[in-house]
Formats: C-alpha cells, sequence, structure tokens
C-alpha cells in the first residue's frame, strides 16, 4: 500500500476577494508539478464565492465536472439549456464532452456559497454535453454513494469508472472502503472533523491518496465527521 498526504495547510491558495479558493493539485496561478493529478482525478477546488458573485460564462471540453455544495446555494446556467439552483445536500454533474459553456454563481445577495469542484478525465472524448443533478440522501454512520459510472445506479453518473462516496459519521466508528477495481486509487478528503485514514490522523480539509491495496480501514476520531471518497483508475487520460 502506498499512501500520499494533501494537507490542508499545504494546497495551492488565491483569494480574489470575491472568491477564496484552495486547489489539492495545480490550478490556474497554483502549479506544483508533483501534484497535478491523481490517477484520472484532476481537480478539486475547494471555492468560496462572495453573494451575488461568481464565474461569468466560460467554456468546457472533454472533462467530467462534479459540483457539491457544502453550504449555501450555487446558481448554474449552461449552453444547453439548462439553469437552476444547486444547494447543499445536493449534487451536480456535467460531462463537457465536445464542448458547453456555463456560468456558476452564489444564488443568495446575503450569505456565501461554499462548494467543491472536481475535475474528473473522461473514458471516452467528444460525448454529447450532459447535466444531472440530484438531492443526496447521506445516512448517518454509513457511506452512500453519490457518484457512479451507470446511469442506473444510486447518485448521478458520469463518462468514467470512478465512484464517489459521502459519508457522516459519529466519534468512534470503524469501517472499511473496499475498492470496486483492482488497480483503482482512492482519494480520500476530510469535508469536516478528523479521522484516521489507513493509520494516519486527518484534519477538516486534509487528503490522503491511497494506492496498492483493495480495502482501507477508517475511524472517526471526532463527533459529526464528515468525509468525501472518490475512487478512480490511476490509468487512463484519454485527454492527456
Amino acid at each position: 500500500m502506498k499512501t500520499e498526504l494533501f494537507l490542508a495547510d499545504t494546497r495551492g491558495h488565491a483569494n480574489h476577494g470575491w472568491l477564496d479558493t484552495h486547489h489539492t493539485f495545480s490550478f490556474a496561478g497554483y502549479h506544483d508539478p508533483a501534484r497535478v493529478q491523481f490517477g484520472v482525478l484532476r481537480v478539486v477546488n475547494d471555492d468560496i464565492v462572495a453573494p451575488g458573485m461568481g464565474f461569468g460564462t466560460h467554456p468546457h471540453a472533454n472533462m467530467e465536472i462534479v459540483s457539491i455544495p457544502l453550504r449555501g446555494a450555487l446558481r448554474h446556467k449552461d449552453s444547453m439549456g439548462n439553469g437552476g439552483v444547486i444547494r447543499a445536500g445536493e449534487i451536480q454533474v456535467m460531462s463537457a464532452g465536445s464542448g458547453i459553456t456555463h456560468s456558476e454563481f452564489n444564488a443568495s445577495t446575503d450569505e456565501d456559497v461554499n462548494f467543491f469542484q472536481i475535475w474528473i478525465f473522461p473514458n471516452k472524448r467528444n460525448v454529447t454535453p450532459r447535466y444531472e443533478q440530484k438531492k443526496m440522501d447521506l445516512l448517518k454512520n454509513q457511506l452512500t454513494q453519490v457518484v457512479s459510472p451507470s446511469a442506473g445506479d444510486a447518485g448521478v453518473w458520469l463518462h468514467q469508472d470512478a465512484w464517489f462516496h459521502m459519508g457522516v459519521f459519529d466519534e468512534g466508528r470503524v469501517f472499511d472502503y473496499k475498492l470496486k477495481k483492482s488497480g483503482d486509487g482512492l482519494f480520500a478528503m476530510v469535508i469536516e472533523g478528523k479521522f484516521e485514514a489507513d493509520g494516519k490522523a486527518l484534519e477538516r480539509r486534509d487528503a490522503v491518496g491511497i494506492t496498492g491495496t483493495d480495502a482501507v480501514a477508517f475511524k472517526t476520531l471526532s463527533p459529526d465527521a464528515q468525509i468525501l471518497l472518490v475512487e478512480v483508475p490511476m490509468t487512463g487520460n484519454p485527454s492527456g
């Protein structure tokens, strides 16, 4: 088993006033050749956007883009004709495929919005762009699948053999995550609280990438601890 730590205070950071953002992997003005991606996981951005502010219309292609609001609400509009608000407790995926444009703004005029934006390299290029949004029903003390490769499975789906799970746990809970495919890696990020992953203590917004195993053991070290797990192939990037 091999582990790589991505501690919260080592992430790239930029504060533009309207946007306070942290980058686990190289993005925009932050570049670290040792932190470009984890397998096909390319971007994990932790964004806080001021009231009424946001990202104007901009293009994407050949990327699977997952947005997870943690606090507040995000207003979305895209060139496919989709428009609406994504709130904490919901999840959104866009398959940019052959090309789309979209915008994202804080839907509130008096509260900020905090959300994860996660980019995954797809397993096929130039697919027809698509959009999906769902509510996440997270049950206490168990992992809930929120992203998968299959339209018939739980959560939203994307064009990659990747699975996302989230969970909120009481202190002292012990659980295992069993990887679905041999050779995959597991990226685990603590959203809130404290966890132990493979014997390593992780605090809020710390993350670890784990490879070379078929299961990872976790233990919660604080009450109401929340975690995000992302299982991805470590090879196979048609966009690179």
